[in-house]
């Protein structure tokens, strides 16, 4: 443990007042998104369960606010530990190993700690560095009126938010991130910044510089892309760490190759308006397969520019030269669900990512690409005698079973399937709803029984065999909650201090599962995008501060009402199925979801602000609330049980126990001052 150094205490900080509270708040956030960034490139776990580094950072937030008086004895420390977790995580990274048979991984185990190890190590670390910079935010916080204090955090969250995303829209690697926060912590220290702490920063860059610039690394808004020489004119691909691409020429890879299977079993290919759609485009070595099979139009969609880029530079055939070729970079989902265009053939390429979307426990960057509901959406959008086809790296027998049963469902057909490969088990499942589209020598036989329902919309889990929450993920929430409950009872010193605040922890928890379903609506809506993923939290943020802005310029008569007006809004986003909006143009489709999303969002914020507004102690009140946060991101997992559209129901339940914990406390539903 890094012993505590007291903060300079002879001249005040250079940097104080609103300004202060804005740039903490600002960094708090952004150390936040930076981690479970940074840490999910490098740790290969948490690119599935990245939420882990959510629920620790809630719990730092927390005790930090709960502990803000001794807030100088930690936060000049920070950039020391800051240091050595970055150089022990670049030193042992991990991957995630094929175990188990109810979840599906994708990745090929390489080296780095188990997770037994890691991942305790990680949570603790995570909640530590949150805590030291909370304990400093807190000191601030108090010194404001509290809906001013909460006021201004929001408005430093937002900043936080949007210099995260420009260094996302730069692709700015860590080394660029480190600089970012050694500036915001130089300024806060100020005009007395300890000679070790600046030494720690400087190290901090260094270190993560080391990363960053290591030859054939670069950072795409979703990855760390690692490339590496295979022969003199191919390479192999790694994303955060997984071997997971190859470039090299279409002549050498052969007839077996899994992108040039499906074009065996289509009747007829080329000719003058032979259009292709190429989802998950990449490298470009599918694109080069459709030229080469006489494509007069090839849509190539990827999410990530980088990978795109890279084709340009490296793939020997030169695909995206070709004037057929047009490129969108976009999710697969959203593209197919906004063009009006159709195809001879649509191709889901690989389309399975080694990351979820930032923050969020379960949803993966192109888990709606694999739903019942978008393979409808791609057989709408063939021709008459089109073909659609979809390879990947069936890494369980079940998981194959899935997407075949699936497609048999859709197009009423049984698909044809290829085996290209026996390591990693890669697959070609290729079906057309008119039977004369394709020759077909070996159908698709299940080897499950049962084989696993589709995915859907509401339960976009492919990679789930049953709905359930898997044994392993269990156990950890378990194990987390426990830590936390010691934490929290080690820190807190006495435990009453947080029983008037219970309404608010309540809170806490449902607000973390409202925020949770408006990234995965918007995300089906318009996209996994980071950009969407960065609107929706501003979005949040910014319906938060609307609230704060009503309640500071008006007095509820009633706080009863609006809870009922809460329950409404929420009633009314359950019964309204979210795939209604699909069909409607983008401008409407984009003002009926922001109605749909943040007015839950609006009104829940608006009845914590009155509550808030006359709280005594407003640290220990928002440490409540951030801890409930905690404990909703534990139940966030919910979801892959009753889907995502029942979280409403627990977001329903939540207020409810927090209006009655409310107002079985004394309070009157005519407030005092009204």
């Amino acid at each position: 443990m890094i012993p505590p150094m007291s903060a300079p205490s002879q001249r005040p900080a250079l940097v104080g007042g609103p300004a202060r509270l804005l740039i903490l708040s600002g960094m708090m956030l952004f150390v936040e998104l930076a981690l479970i960034r940074w840490l999910g490139s490098n740790v290969i776990y948490l690119a599935y369960f990245s939420n882990f580094v959510l629920l620790g950072s809630f719990l730092g937030i927390g005790i930090g606010f709960l502990n803000g008086a001794r807030h100088n004895k930690w936060f000049p420390p920070l950039p020391i530990g800051l240091a050595l977790f970055a150089a022990l995580i670049l030193i042992a990274p991990a991957v995630v190993e094929q175990s188990g048979s109810g979840i599906v991984y994708v990745g090929i185990p390489i080296s780095g700690l188990p997770p037994y190890v890691i991942l305790p190590i990680i949570f603790v670390v995570v909640a530590a560095v949150m805590a030291c910079i909370a304990m400093e935010v807190a000191a601030s916080f108090v010194t404001f009126p509290a809906l001013t204090a909460y006021r201004l955090d929001i408005t430093g969250s937002l900043l936080g938010i949007g210099v995260f995303s420009l260094l996302a829209f730069l692709e700015a690697p860590p080394f660029a991130w480190g600089l970012v926060f050694a500036i915001a912590y130089v300024a806060l220290t100020l005009p007395q910044p300890r000679r070790l702490a600046i030494l720690a920063c400087l190290a901090l860059v260094v270190v993560l510089a080391s990363e960053s610039f290591q030859p054939g690394v670069s950072w795409s808004p979703y990855y760390k892309i690692t490339i590496k020489n295979r022969t003199a004119d191919s390479y192999y691909v790694l994303f955060n760490g997984v071997p997971y691409q190859v470039i090299q020429s279409y002549q050498s890879m052969g007839s077996q190759a899994s992108n040039v299977r499906p074009y065996d079993h289509i009747v007829h290919t080329g000719g003058p308006s032979y259009d292709v759609l190429v989802i998950g485009a990449g490298n470009g070595k599918d694109v080069e397969a459709a030229l080469r099979h006489g494509a007069a139009s090839v849509d190539a969609v990827d999410i990530d520019p980088r990978s795109v880029e890279l084709g340009r530079q490296l793939n020997p055939d030169h695909p995206y030269d070709d004037p057929r070729v047009h490129v969108t970079i976009t999710d697969g989902r959203a593209f197919l669900e906004h063009t009006t265009k159709k195809y001879d053939l649509i191709e889901f390429a690989g389309t399975d990512s080694v990351t979820v979307v930032l923050g969020q426990s379960s949803l993966r960057l192109e888990s709606y690409l694999f739903t019942e509901e978008a393979m409808r959406t791609a057989r709408d959008h063939l021709k008459p005698t089109g073909v659609f086809t979809a390879f990947n790296t069936y890494w369980q027998p079940w998981y194959l079973d899935r997407l075949a049963g699936t497609l048999t469902k859709v197009y009423s057909a049984t698909p044809c399937v290829d085996n290209v490969a026996t390591v990693g088990s890669v697959g070609v499942l290729t079906v057309a709803a008119n039977a004369s589209s394709i020759r077909c020598d070996t159908p698709w036989k299940a080897s499950t029984n049962p084989v696993p329902e589709p995915a859907s919309d509401n339960a976009p889990f492919p990679y789930l065999q049953d709905p359930g929450v898997p044994p392993v993920i269990l156990g950890s929430l378990a194990a987390i909650l426990l830590l936390a409950l010691l934490v929290v009872r080690g820190t807190v010193r006495p435990m009453r201090r947080l029983l008037p605040y219970l309404d608010l922890f309540a809170m806490g928890a449902a607000f973390l599962l409202l925020e949770t379903k408006s990234v995965v609506q918007f995300a089906l809506l318009f996209g996994t995008t980071w950009v969407v993923n960065a609107m929706v939290f501003a979005g949040v943020l910014i319906a938060v501060l609307a609230a704060i802005e009503v309640a500071r310029r008006v007095r509820l008569r009633s706080l009863g009402i609006t809870y009922l007006l809460l329950l409404l809004s929420l009633v009314v986003a359950w019964f309204i199925p979210l795939q209604s909006l699909l069909s409607l143009d983008f401008g409407w489709r984009l003002a009926a979801a922001i109605l749909y999303s943040f007015t839950p969002i609006f009104l829940a914020n608006l009845v914590f602000a009155e509550r808030f507004r006359d709280t005594a102690e407003s640290t220990t009140a928002f440490a409540a609330n951030l801890l409930g946060a905690m404990v909703g991101g534990t139940l966030e997992y919910m979801s892959l049980v009753i889907g995502y559209r029942n979280l409403l129901v627990a977001v329903a339940v939540l207020y409810g126990i927090a209006f009655l914990v409310w107002k079985r406390s004394g309070a009157t539903l005519a407030l005092q001052g009204a």
